[in-house]
């Protein structure tokens, strides 16, 4: 069986992904379409909106034939690494096709590119070095580190994604066996766009951003257009976002040292102090955020340092999980389920169906962090143990 597949978020699912879903499985031609998917925590340093249980469903219903969890040490990261995860559990799961979405399907070589990108990465890591310009972004930065190593390579700053479909290149091309990359081209909506599209105006398509989606909710403003009812139905009962977490952030940081602060992972430059000093004087995470936001520090680099600092990850956990790999399995649609079978008799690493107090043992963090994840809301249900994957007669 020839299997395809796609690094996702899907915070939460809706019409652009169904989409993406629907071309990847056209154009690769597979047999089946797996979705590595961010567990509870998210790349951009945010809690998911909708539990990974209640998005898994919505892939399942939605044509995705296996979810496989990206685990917290993966998922909450910068582009390199997110990528990194995610295409070691697809190759271990025997993938031959990686789909993913970007804005210019013809302008690049991804196959080829990667491999340049990852054969030449100490020249990437001394461009990026020499870069010493505080007021950008990672996304930004690393634009101009591709654009000084090849002139070709010059995005637009609203066409984040291109840095993201890069890392997976750089990422693949390391592999033994490297993925054959396909892309797909991205309609309308751009990643970050915060605003829906008026689907009063001709040729528009009903496709917003997860971004704009978001807001859009919290704001009570009319989202149905633009995502399946299963994914409306989940949002009014189960949303959440940071501000639902920030009492025990405030907690956290109040009775950690700083000396307990300083060995959380990525806790650079002192910013532990700035976070004691300021703690007290704020009563939401959006004021926390303003309060120690600089030219040095984007919004997503501190937001990813606060949910450290919430699940209380230090450096020397991190590397060690990195060091360790596991497959925890969210569902799967028959197809999926015969071929996970398959892939039982000759993966590497350990595929957890069931999450056992031995196989807790191999993902600590993950376990620790649904835990807290729990917390925001009543609704939300144990994450791990006693769970059982989705199954078709759950769809």
């Amino acid at each position: 069986m020839k299997a395809c597949g796609m690094i996702v978020e899907y915070n939460p699912f809706h019409n652009g992904h169904l989409y993406h879903l629907k071309q990847s499985k056209q154009k690769s031609n597979a047999d089946v379409m797996i979705a590595v998917m961010s567990g509870n925590f998210l790349q951009r340093g945010e809690p998911a909106i909708i539990d990974k249980w209640h998005r898994a469903k919505s892939a399942l219903a939605n044509g995705a034939d296996l979810v496989i969890e990206l685990p917290v040490e993966w998922s909450v990261q910068s582009a390199d690494y997110f990528a990194t995860g995610g295409l070691k559990l697809l190759h271990a799961l025997g993938c031959e096709i990686l789909c993913f979405g970007t804005d210019q399907v013809q302008a690049f070589d991804y196959q080829s590119l990667g491999q340049l990108l990852a054969s030449r990465q100490e020249e990437l890591n001394a461009i990026f070095q020499a870069i010493d310009d505080p007021k950008l972004t990672y996304a930004q930065k690393m634009m101009q580190v591709f654009s000084r190593f090849d002139s070709r390579l010059t995005f637009q700053p609203n066409q984040p994604n291109h840095i993201l479909a890069l890392a997976y290149a750089q990422a693949n091309a390391k592999l033994k066996r490297p993925l054959t990359l396909l892309p797909i081209q991205r309609l309308q909506a751009a990643y970050h766009d915060e605003t829906l599209p008026d689907l009063t105006q001709p040729k528009m398509l009903d496709i917003a951003s997860a971004s704009a989606i978001r807001k859009s909710f919290f704001a009570k403003q009319a989202i149905e257009d633009f995502l399946p009812d299963s994914s409306l139905v989940d949002l009014k009962e189960q949303a959440v976002n940071w501000e639902d977490y920030f009492p025990y952030l405030k907690y956290r940081i109040l009775s950690s040292t700083i000396e307990e602060l300083a060995q959380i992972y990525q806790m650079v430059d002192g910013l532990e102090y700035k976070l004691k000093q300021v703690i007290t004087e704020v009563t939401s995470f959006a004021q926390l955020i303003q309060a120690i936001k600089s030219k040095r520090y984007t919004q997503v680099r501190l937001q990813r340092l606060l949910l450290y600092v919430l699940l209380n990850i230090q450096k020397a956990a991190m590397t060690k999980q990195h060091a360790q790999l596991s497959l925890h399995v969210l569902g799967f649609s028959e197809k999926g389920q015969e071929y996970l079978r398959q892939q039982k008799k000759v993966c590497q690493y350990p595929i957890i169906t069931r999450m056992s107090q031995s196989a807790a043992l191999k993902m600590p963090l993950l376990i620790k962090s649904d835990r807290i994840y729990q917390l925001a809301k009543p609704t939300i249900a144990e994450q791990n143990f006693g769970r059982l994957p989705i199954m078709p007669a759950d769809l």
